[in-house]
């Protein structure tokens, strides 16, 4: 499992010309699952995106959790997080989990976010979504387990 972090002064996503979610400053999270995660693994990943600093404090140190800053998260499917680039110029997918797989893991990786007291939106799973952000920084990880 592959959580792509992105600091953010605001995000949103569209679905079909609508705005289905969107937040102020925090985190745009792309989740990739692949095949053969866990829940250990989202349990993970969720209390690291919880308690990772990176925001600013006084001192202009990245010394700050979202909870610290009242920041919010949008959480976005991203399969293709899951690409072997090995070999070739295209993309292969083999490793990413089927949609059924994952679906179920992603709103659980969500779920734990929101248990840790994050205030989260998301996208549509399997949607032609839309994203737009404004990185703050830019400001970006790469999360996995």
């Amino acid at each position: 499992m592959k959580v792509l972090v992105q600091k953010v002064l605001s995000a949103s996503v569209t679905v079909e010309q609508k705005v289905v979610a969107q937040i102020g400053g925090g985190y745009l999270l792309l989740v990739g699952v692949e095949k053969g995660d866990t829940t250990a693994q989202a349990d993970y990943l969720a209390k690291k995106v919880t308690n990772f600093r990176i925001f600013t404090d006084e001192n202009d140190k990245m010394n700050l959790s979202i909870q610290d800053v009242d920041g919010e998260v949008l959480a976005v499917s991203q399969f293709t997080l899951a690409a072997d680039l090995s070999r070739g110029n295209r993309p292969g997918f083999d490793t990413a989990a089927t949609p059924q797989e994952a679906e179920p893991l992603y709103e659980y990786f969500v779920e734990q976010l929101r248990a840790n007291g994050l205030k989260v939106q998301t996208g549509i799973f399997q949607a032609d979504m839309k994203v737009a952000l404004i990185n703050d920084g830019p400001c970006t990880f790469i999360l996995q387990k």
